[in-house]
């Protein structure tokens, strides 16, 4: 334990000097400003913040959200896969999957909210889900692409050359080579996914997060609904941080994986 804090003794210190430096900036904020209709006080939002935890429909809302996110990012992550794996073989499929990605990648992401609203009215819950998977989908694609293209060219020569059969190669090889990369970048991936998603949920007025807070922005529960957002911020730094010591063991096993 008291290696582990001595490793990362400058992270926490800075961290949690920016964490200060912002609260710092909130009470200003809210001094000046002198409307807690505008900016509510950092003691009041905290309040709701814990009452929040005692809700049912909370939590209930929270799962929702979070499932939806989870469900939006494995479909992204599914796709990216497929469409990668032909793209890094094949220039021609690459070449083709370009401009399409280019396409998704600057749609605008409440315009398609709109579009996709009127397509499923009848179903709420979906248009967020269409919409994240619209962000992540061609961000985790030039994701994987990338971390295959930094593949050494000797890892490929050297399988051919030994005839290492594919399920091997794959396992030992490829895989230990890749998924460090990947994995470091999951944890950011579902951050935004969930960031995406409440906007969806705010615009479509989905039971969740979003809904949350689409209800306390009408009600004029500007404390809930900056509690509700420090909640959602907070939520998306937990999952950086714990994929982040993901890709770390991962680093480790393909390490050891590549010295075999």
């Amino acid at each position: 334990m008291k290696k582990f804090f001595s490793n990362r003794k400058f992270n926490i210190i800075y961290s949690l000097i920016a964490i200060i430096l912002m609260w710092a900036v909130w009470v200003i904020a809210y001094k000046a400003v002198g409307n807690s209709l505008i900016v509510p006080s950092s003691g009041n939002t905290f309040k709701e913040m814990f009452a929040c935890f005692t809700e049912a429909d909370f939590w209930l809302a929270l799962g929702g959200s979070l499932w939806r996110t989870l469900t939006a990012f494995v479909i992204s992550f599914v796709l990216a896969v497929v469409c990668a794996a032909p793209a890094y073989c094949l220039p021609p499929v690459r070449a083709a999957l370009r401009p399409v990605m280019a396409f998704i990648r600057i749609l605008p992401t409440v315009a398609a909210i709109v579009i996709i609203l009127r397509w499923t009215e009848t179903n709420k819950n979906i248009a967020p889900i269409i919409v994240t998977v619209l962000v992540l989908f061609p961000m985790i694609y030039a994701q994987i692409l990338a971390a295959a293209d930094g593949i050494d060219t000797g890892l490929g020569n050297f399988v051919k050359v030994y005839k290492i059969k594919r399920t091997v190669a794959l396992f030992k090889i490829y895989l230990p080579a890749i998924c460090p990369n990947i994995l470091s970048q999951i944890g950011a991936n579902i951050s935004l996914g969930l960031k995406i998603m409440v906007s969806g949920e705010i615009i479509t007025s989905t039971f969740g997060l979003g809904g949350l807070m689409h209800n306390a922005n009408s009600d004029i529960m500007i404390a809930r609904l900056a509690a509700l957002t420090v909640i959602t911020v907070l939520l998306g730094l937990i999952v950086d941080i714990a994929f982040s010591q993901l890709a770390r063991v991962t680093y480790k096993w393909s390490r050891k994986e590549s010295a075999r």
